[in-house]
């Protein structure tokens, strides 16, 4: 496993919640993604009130360690209440180890997303485990492998 993660979701206020937590770590945005930002061909159907809201968001706290966030507020997601607002973030090594952690964490779980290729780049899935607990496991492919 390269990294674990903590992943925040917020109920519309994702980019003011980030902002804060700039403000208190120090540091730039290594990314801010916007729902808008999706490409037309994955065929989704976003509302325009949405287009503006954070899709994904990295502020790196150091060298070890990637405060991720999005908007999740509006059925794209479970509800947002406190206590299921943080995920766990896995970026793993090889795509044979995204296959198995994927697995075994959604077996008798939830799949939300199946785990796969993503317009990003990498190869991404979410899910929620039999306790759950939810899991976001990402490989990123070394440039020029799709």
């Amino acid at each position: 496993m390269e990294k674990l993660n903590p992943y925040l979701t917020f109920p519309g206020n994702c980019e003011e919640a980030f902002n804060f937590y700039k403000s208190v770590f120090g540091g730039d945005f290594s990314y801010i993604g916007r729902f808008r930002d999706i490409p037309s061909e994955e065929g989704l159907s976003i509302p325009e009130d949405r287009m503006n809201k954070i899709m994904h968001i990295v502020l790196p706290l150091g060298e070890k360690c990637l405060l991720m966030g999005s908007d999740c507020d509006d059925g794209w997601c479970p509800d947002v209440v406190v206590g299921n607002n943080v995920s766990l973030s896995i970026n793993t090594e090889t795509k044979e180890q995204a296959d198995q952690l994927f697995e075994s964490l959604c077996s008798e779980g939830k799949i939300t997303m199946q785990i796969g290729d993503v317009f990003w780049g990498s190869y991404y899935g979410m899910c929620t485990d039999k306790f759950g607990v939810t899991w976001i496991i990402n490989y990123s492919k070394p440039e020029g492998n799709t």
